[in-house]
């Protein structure tokens, strides 16, 4: 519709210089490009960079954006130099340009056509407060002066406002559909599998909610080869953006050269999602927190070892819809423990008495492990304790007792309150430490541990073995160990050697 791509890179900058090097980047990815002028300082860095555009300009659809502030845009301008800069955006090698409807409203057509005539119009609309009544009376509008095509973009707060928004532009011709808010997220991605698709991706700088960077659409999520027959998997909590899981999954995907990808879900209402399961054509999913526990009396089916635990992280969309319901984080522990240290006979001590406690109370039980378990509230230490069949240890007994292993399932430690451990020095009287946390990968507690000379395990270990379980639910086939592996260790190594560096700008400037 608008360029040979479904990925449409968003360049955005305050100066002119960063524009350009931004459109270099773009270029590289794709070959249709938004040029959002109104992030540039002032009306000279638009000029300097236009310029230099129509000196040098690239073989690729550009659609030139100048939205001004009454439009949710940066523009500060009045209409007649809003129109000025489109022009000159035109005559510098603009294919397209961006007319919102509040600038449409106030404007003769008459002065567009002559200013603008030569380039295609994209006419839009944007509802960031929430989804308009009438979509088809804003449409309407917005073909009144006969754009080449129209684009709607709205804030969807549910998955279903989502679909709305979607079904609508299905429907029509020439008309893009832009969900926008973090629940939306997912929709920018699945709209991808319909014909004529398009999405706006940033190069650095986001410019509205709900997006995604250009570099991980293309790479991490490969949006840009989505079709019809994508095979939709994801991940679904509150919060969600600090999951590793799409890194591994898409890995795996794209390892094996599967037609498919794996989305985040942030679901602050489960019926919302669960509701749109089938619309949206999901085939499986993991589940995590808040809705590990819950999601249980939503499903058609559950694997009878996950009842018992009492808590699902994956499911199964089958035949005619029916959800079926399994736990992997078992799998995980006894994957990440079997090969370092015998369990049946061992004394396991479980730090934690939540839903991840559960399931590594479970694993170790069914491996024959005698299960100890230590909580901050007694009452559920000790119901967790009676459910496998084992003991539980109040906190002040630690530093006389001994275990050959001892299991970390309470959060404390993982980021952004890195530098906590749940127990201190004394307290590890053991042969192995397993953190269950793996962001980040050495936390606090396997600190201490390992100047104890203590064995230790890193909550990859069990990310790494429960996803790679779910991976195989969900294919049928073996996973790509090493490439999902791989996949999480690079992202988090990224990410360490990020806030190291962050670290020390601060420390410089405080200097």
């Amino acid at each position: 519709m608008l360029g040979r791509d479904k990925l449409c890179a968003v360049v955005a900058a305050p100066d002119a210089r960063s524009m350009r090097r931004q459109l270099a980047r773009a270029l590289q990815e794709t070959r249709t490009v938004e040029l959002r002028l109104d992030w540039l300082s002032d009306d000279f860095e638009i000029i300097d960079f236009l310029a230099q555009l129509a000196a040098r300009p690239p073989k690729a659809t550009l659609i030139a954006t100048c939205r001004r502030r009454e439009a949710g845009g940066r523009y500060r301008g009045t209409i007649a130099k809003q129109l000025v800069h489109l022009a000159e955006a035109v005559r510098a090698g603009c294919e397209w340009y961006d007319l919102e409807i509040e600038t449409v409203r106030q404007c003769p057509p008459e002065l567009v056509d002559v200013l603008l005539g030569d380039a295609k119009q994209l006419a839009s609309a944007h509802f960031f407060r929430g989804m308009p009544r009438s979509l088809a009376r804003i449409a309407a509008e917005l073909m009144r002066h006969r754009p080449d095509a129209i684009k709607i973009a709205a804030q969807c707060d549910s998955l279903k406002d989502s679909q709305r928004l979607l079904g609508f532009a299905r429907k029509q011709r020439n008309v893009v559909a832009v969900p926008i808010g973090d629940v939306a997220l997912p929709a920018r991605f699945l709209a991808l599998r319909g014909k004529g698709a398009f999405a706006y991706a940033p190069v650095e700088n986001v410019t509205a909610p709900g997006q995604t960077s250009l570099d991980e659409m293309k790479h991490l999520y490969r949006a840009d080869r989505m079709d019809a027959r994508t095979r939709v998997y994801g991940v679904i909590g509150n919060p969600i953006g600090h999951s590793l899981s799409p890194a591994m999954q898409n890995a795996g995907f794209a390892a094996r050269r599967m037609n498919a990808v794996y989305l985040p879900f942030l679901v602050p209402d489960l019926k919302d999602f669960l509701g749109s399961v089938g619309p949206l054509g999901i085939r499986g999913f993991s589940v995590t927190l808040p809705h590990k526990e819950r999601v249980i009396r939503h499903l058609d089916g559950c694997d009878p070892l996950a009842v018992r635990i009492g808590a699902v992280n994956t499911v199964v969309a089958r035949g005619g819809g029916k959800l079926y319901g399994y736990n992997t984080d078992y799998v995980g522990v006894l994957r990440s423990l079997e090969r370092r240290m015998p369990l049946r006979g061992s004394r396991v001590l479980i730090v934690g008495a939540g839903g991840a406690a559960r399931a590594v109370a479970f694993a170790l039980a069914q491996a024959g492990a005698a299960v100890c378990v230590c909580a901050r509230r007694d009452a559920r230490a000790k119901a967790l304790a009676r459910a496998v069949g084992g003991e539980a240890v109040a906190r002040p007994r630690l530093r006389r007792e001994f275990f050959d292993a001892i299991v970390n399932a309470t959060p404390v430690g993982m980021y952004p309150q890195a530098g906590r451990s749940p127990l201190e020095a004394n307290e590890l009287n053991c042969r192995l430490v397993f953190d269950t946390i793996y962001r980040p990968r050495i936390t606090r507690l396997l600190q201490l541990a390992g100047r104890l000379g203590i064995e230790t395990v890193s909550g990859v270990e069990m990310f790494v073995a429960q996803g790679t379980a779910q991976w195989e639910i969900w294919t049928g086939e073996r996973a790509p160990v090493k490439a999902m592996r791989d996949a999480v260790v690079q992202t988090l190594a990224r990410e360490e050697k990020a806030g190291s560096e962050d670290n020390e700008r601060k420390k410089r400037a405080a200097r």
